[in-house]
């Protein structure tokens, strides 16, 4: 399910989590290391033409990693005011190799040459906040389930 599919299925969740990425330019990446332990790395997102993209130095340990283990959790970059809450992304990176796929990214980003350029398969979209200074709310959505709310207080 990419970016696209999750607006449809959950358009609020999706709105929300893009102005959260798109509130500052830096996010946290984890990805798996070879011998099975996390790794935390900075990275900027892109959400175009329905599809959220991860754009990676050539060689970066975090583009061997994913390269070697799809799996990615990227949490977006909290700031100063986490009034809109806390909000990640867990899913599936794959290589961009398609040179038209690429070109057109390139194209919009104008990213530094080379790079690896990587879409995204979503698993998983979380949000955590606050509300009414009484309640712990989690919002979590999956492919193919309504998003569902949990509170604790």
């Amino acid at each position: 399910m990419n970016w696209a599919d999750f607006s449809t299925a959950a358009p609020d969740l999706a709105a929300l989590t893009e102005e959260r990425f798109g509130a500052y330019r830096h996010h946290v990446l984890a990805t798996l290391r070879r011998d099975g332990s996390p790794r935390t790395s900075g990275l900027e997102v892109r959400f175009l033409r329905g599809e959220l993209w991860l754009g990676m130095m050539p060689g970066s340990r975090k583009a061997l990693d994913l390269l070697r283990d799809p799996r990615f959790a990227l949490q977006a970059n909290p700031g100063v005011d986490v009034d809109g809450g806390d909000v990640r992304i867990g899913g599936r990176a794959f290589e961009v190799v398609d040179p038209a796929q690429k070109g057109a990214y390139v194209e919009e980003v104008e990213p530094p040459q080379p790079f690896h350029l990587f879409r995204t398969e979503l698993t998983e979209v979380v949000r955590t906040y606050v509300e009414d200074e009484t309640y712990l709310v989690t919002q979590v959505w999956r492919p193919g389930e309504p998003v569902r709310a949990l509170r604790r207080t």
